[in-house]
C-alpha cells in the first residue's frame, strides 16, 4: 500500500494532534488492517491513500477546522492545551443596563476567571483613557463567554484577550485587523510572560492568522521557533496593554 504525504497531513491535522506518535502511530495501522481486508478481497495492489481518502477509513475527523468569528467584542486568544496549541475565542455582550456587574461562562478555571476579573477591572479603571463613556459601566451588566463549554479552560494567558474583547464592546468597535494574542495581564496593564509560545504560533497559522501579539518577554521563546514555522507571520511584542491596544483599534 502507498499512504500519500496529503493523507498523512490530514491524519495528524485532524485525528493525531498531539505531542508524541502513540495516537499517529494507532490510526495507521487502523487504516493498513482495512487495506489487508481491501487486498484479501481482490483489490489489485498497492492500495493508495489519499487525503480525501481518510474519512473513510477513520470515520469522521475529531478536530474540526477552527473558525475565526468577529465582531463588536469578539476576540481570538491563543490557548495551550494538551493536544497542543488552539485558538480561544472570547466573546462579550451586554446584556442588561440594571445594574453593573461581570458574568463569566465557559467552563473556566479559577486562574482563568480571576484573569477575567482583573481585565474587567483594569478596562473599568482606565475607561476614559481608553475613550470609553465615563458611565458606562455604570450601568453595563457584562456576560464574558469563551465557547466550546465542554471543554476545561484554565491558565492566564487569555487575560488581554478578555481585556480587549471588553474594551471592543464598550467602545462599539469592532477589531480592525485579523489578528490573535496572548498574556497575562495585570492590574496595573502589564503584559507578563505566558508559556507554550511555539504551540500558539502554530495554532495561529493553522488558522489561517499571520498577525499576532505576543508578550515582550517571550521574545527570546519565538525567536527560538524554527523559520519555517515563523515564515510569512507578523508579530507584535507587547510590555502593557498600552502597546495593544493601538494594534487593535487602529489602522
Amino acid at each position: 500500500m502507498r499512504i500519500e504525504d496529503s493523507a498523512l497531513r490530514r491524519i495528524i491535522d485532524g485525528y493525531a494532534r498531539e505531542a508524541g506518535v502513540r495516537r499517529l502511530e494507532k490510526y495507521l495501522g487502523k487504516i493498513v488492517r482495512k487495506a489487508v481486508v481491501k487486498l484479501l478481497r481482490g483489490e489489485p495492489a498497492p492500495i493508495r491513500v489519499r487525503g480525501g481518502d481518510v474519512e473513510d477509513y477513520l470515520g469522521k475527523v475529531i478536530f474540526e477546522k477552527e473558525k475565526r468569528k468577529t465582531g463588536v467584542g469578539v476576540l481570538t486568544g491563543l490557548a495551550w492545551t494538551a493536544m497542543g496549541g488552539a485558538t480561544l475565542t472570547v466573546e462579550a455582550t451586554r446584556i442588561h443596563e440594571f445594574s453593573r456587574g461581570l458574568k463569566l461562562t465557559g467552563q473556566l478555571g479559577e486562574v482563568m476567571r480571576e484573569s477575567a476579573e482583573i481585565a474587567y477591572g483594569y478596562i473599568m479603571s482606565n475607561a476614559e483613557k481608553f475613550g470609553v463613556q465615563a458611565d458606562y459601566f455604570k450601568t453595563a451588566f457584562i456576560h464574558l463567554h469563551v465557547p466550546a463549554g465542554a471543554t476545561p479552560k484554565d491558565g492566564p494567558s487569555a487575560g488581554v484577550t478578555m481585556a480587549t474583547a471588553i474594551l471592543s464592546l464598550a467602545r462599539g468597535r469592532r477589531p480592525v485587523r485579523r489578528l490573535a494574542m496572548t498574556g497575562e495581564l495585570t492590574l496595573t496593564g502589564e503584559v507578563l510572560p505566558v508559556g507554550g509560545i511555539r504551540e500558539k504560533v502554530i495554532a495561529a497559522k493553522r488558522t489561517g492568522l499571520k498577525e499576532i501579539i505576543l508578550p515582550e518577554a517571550n521574545r527570546g521563546d519565538y525567536e527560538e521557533i524554527p523559520d519555517y514555522i515563523r515564515d510569512g507571520m507578523t508579530v507584535h511584542f507587547a510590555s502593557a496593554y498600552t502597546d495593544i491596544m493601538p494594534l487593535v483599534f487602529e489602522k
